[in-house]
């Protein structure tokens, strides 16, 4: 399947280019007579998912036998109704009149019984793509309503991504609509590399992992519509193969999405939009500008709309708290039977740090200035500041002074132009 698509790293694609890119894509699908499922993002990613499913609709729904909409919730929570009608554009409790004649899905994770074993990844093969990190066979598991469809086609936008370098692609299949085992994994993987030296890396491990469990699916055909966003337009749309349109989705993601800054701040103010309710998706605010951290200085999470630490895996959060890397690794009889995901993301958000004679260092203080008590703050590991306190006018405008306010963080990545070792790709 030839790639085909437009990239712009100055400026943004008009109605007219991105409605010709998806007619072309619908057209090359080969649709006419056949059931079509489209997996997309929740709202915790930002695109113009609305135009596109308006657009692929048009284009499809006449000509498709069926066509429907599986949400990629990884371990995120089920869209509500209410949620889905905003996701798609429609007004409440009019999504049929929006995209009639459409189902929407939500994934469900947690439930045997809504996957299917495709088959297990290797020990030799996981050595092999881990770099020699692990070895040990993995099972691979995946929605089974995929099955039901003879196109499946992957319509969600591409950003540095703290797990897989990149998202978008081969992530909407794993974690975006995979069952724990394989999740659970590539997430510890990419924990033991450290996300610092993932994050904007186009060429992982853990995005080898992904491709390789790709390949296991079997009987629908597999495509992808790319997108990357700049603002609330589209800069890039990619149409093609699975891992053509991702890689060049990918590639110019990597221009527009990564901020390079020539010295580290002191003091850090991020800030979470209202797509991320829960530390799980909000932390993504210190994932990406972690990096542009001093030594011994503070990253602040400013998101006062933030309660809970995670609607889904919060008790286990406040079981084992947030921790570097090397706290888990130097204890890991203590903790290996905790869910790896769950351990992957604790690092991720405490960051980089030491544990050598019992006792851990973070490089850096993490803080929250949420609706989440500072008891539970307390709990896990992490400062608290209690967001009255917060006036942002205190860090806008005081980079000379090692202040850096970002007002809408948690996609774009900042990086030093020349940091240190510990922060470069993998």
């Amino acid at each position: 399947m030839k790639l085909e698509g437009i990239g712009l790293t100055d400026g943004t694609l008009t109605a007219e280019q991105v409605g010709e890119i998806v007619a072309g894509a619908a057209g090359r699908l080969d649709a006419a007579g056949k059931r079509v499922l489209v997996i997309i993002p929740d709202h915790t990613r930002s695109c113009p998912l609305p135009q596109i499913a308006a657009l692929l609709h048009r284009r499809l729904a006449g000509r498709a036998k069926k066509l429907d909409f599986l949400i990629a919730l990884g371990t995120h929570p089920p869209m509500t109704d209410r949620m889905i009608d905003k996701l798609l554009g429609a007004e409440p409790g009019k999504l049929g009149e929006t995209l009639p004649g459409c189902t929407v899905f939500n994934h469900d994770w947690k439930n045997p019984a809504a996957m299917r074993k495709i088959g297990a990844l290797p020990a030799g093969q996981v050595k092999q793509l881990t770099d020699g990190l692990f070895e040990m066979a993995v099972d691979v598991t995946v929605n089974k309503l995929i099955f039901d469809y003879d196109i499946v086609l992957v319509a969600g936008p591409v950003f540095p991504h703290e797990v897989v370098g990149f998202s978008g692609g081969a992530k909407y299949f794993f974690p975006g609509i995979c069952g724990e085992e394989l999740l659970n994994f590539f997430h510890w993987v990419g924990a033991v590399i450290t996300c610092p030296r993932i994050i904007g890396s186009k060429n992982t491990p853990v995005r080898a992992l992904l491709h390789a469990a790709l390949d296991m699916i079997a009987g629908p055909k597999l495509a992808a519509l790319c997108m990357v966003v700049k603002g609330h337009d589209l800069a890039g749309l990619f149409f093609g193969e699975v891992r053509e349109s991702w890689s060049a989705a990918a590639d110019l993601s990597d221009k527009l999405h990564i901020t390079y800054l020539d010295k580290p701040f002191q003091s850090v103010l991020s800030c979470a939009p209202e797509m991320y309710d829960d530390l799980w998706t909000g932390a993504k605010c210190m994932y990406k500008l972690e990096p542009v951290v001093a030594d011994g200085g503070e990253l602040i999470i400013y998101a006062p709309h933030i309660r809970e630490i995670s609607v889904t895996h919060g008790r286990i959060i406040e079981q084992i708290g947030y921790h570097t890397r090397d706290y888990f690794l130097g204890q890991w009889d203590k903790f290996k039977n905790f869910p790896w995901g769950v351990v992957a993301h604790s690092t991720h958000v405490r960051g980089i740090g030491t544990y050598i004679d019992g006792v851990e260092k973070p490089r850096v203080q993490v803080t929250l200035a949420t609706a989440i008590p500072e008891q539970t703050c307390r709990l896990v590991n992490l400062g608290y500041r209690d967001p009255a306190s917060i006036n942002v006018r205190d860090w806008q405008g005081k980079e000379s002074q090692g202040m850096l306010y970002i007002p809408k963080a948690g996609e774009m990545l900042y990086k030093l132009r020349n940091g240190p070792d510990w922060q470069k790709s993998c």
